[in-house]
């Protein structure tokens, strides 16, 4: 695996510094002589210049108009914001409640025909239960202290989730036994969530594999991710969603999510293992 998840984010933001770099050259300008035009400070000029501080779009114009290149905004604020959507922050993403984050991504649900998730910590999203995603989304709200919508973001999760019940639509989705075990909710709720995934298993577009405790390691328990078709792979980190479209990198997480997949058990195997995780909450 890359160094970080993260490194198709900071590789475009570098992509973008590197040209303002060129324009302020291009223009015969040192770091003082364009700081003073766009009216801030030459420290300022020189982390934007080396990808230490992300440049707003404001930034963009003031540095293009200062470097006589306006025919350069357009192109390099769409850039900018192609990298910001690759690294968003929860809190930026959650700052008006959660709801509006589970729509988002309906589209991009509805349009993929292969699904390859693979959870390490908590069930995987599109086979939550109400109650579960209920317990679970109000518990991230109140840690990252945003507007706690978990009711209605839950809901809207479970109707996004409903493509696993439309044609054209295959799921492989792996998780560890330890995500069995996790208690998210009360001991009810976890029981509906086991139970519920004992039921989603005889789906026949549905893989669903668990990878048990005993299982020797070829690769070792990453970072929840999901795979939309060949395109794109979303990685959920603390603090932020990472969204990768470089084909290097999707292929990389492919390859992941393929030895991952070696070491998972399946049908009667996964069953087992579910059904002993809803007798231990007895």
């Amino acid at each position: 695996m890359s160094a970080s998840p993260s490194s198709s984010a900071q590789a475009a933001r570098e992509l973008l510094a590197a040209r303002l770099g060129e324009l302020r050259r291009d223009a015969e300008l040192t770091g003082h002589e364009l700081a003073a035009r766009c009216g801030w400070s030459p420290a300022k000029s020189s982390r934007i210049e080396r990808a230490k501080t992300p440049a707003s779009d404001a930034d963009i114009r003031a540095w293009c108009e200062a470097c006589g290149a306006e025919d350069q905004i357009a192109d390099l604020v769409a850039a900018n914001r192609r990298a910001d959507h690759m690294y968003v922050h929860w809190k930026k993403l959650h700052r008006h409640g959660m709801r509006r984050a589970q729509e988002e991504v309906l589209p991009l649900y509805e349009s993929t025909r292969h699904f390859r998730v693979y959870c390490s910590n908590v069930i995987p999203g599109m086979l939550q239960t109400e109650a579960y995603a209920t317990a679970l989304l109000s518990t991230i709200a109140t840690f990252q202290d945003t507007p706690d919508d978990s009711p209605e973001a839950a809901a809207s999760r479970i109707e996004r989730s409903q493509v696993l019940h439309e044609g054209g639509h295959r799921f492989a989705l792996l998780m560890e036994e330890t995500v069995l075990r996790y208690r998210i909710g009360d001991a009810d709720t976890m029981a509906g969530q086991l139970g519920y995934l004992l039921a989603v298993m005889t789906l026949p577009n549905v893989s669903l594999g668990v990878i048990p405790f005993s299982a020797e390691r070829r690769v070792w328990p990453l970072e929840a991710f999901y795979l939309f078709d060949d395109h794109r792979a979303s990685v959920e980190l603390l603090t932020a969603a990472v969204n990768v479209s470089a084909p290097s990198e999707i292929t990389t997480y492919a390859k992941a999510f393929s030895q991952l997949a070696d070491m998972a058990v399946y049908g009667s195997g996964a069953r087992s293992l579910i059904t002993e995780a809803i007798n231990s909450l007895r």
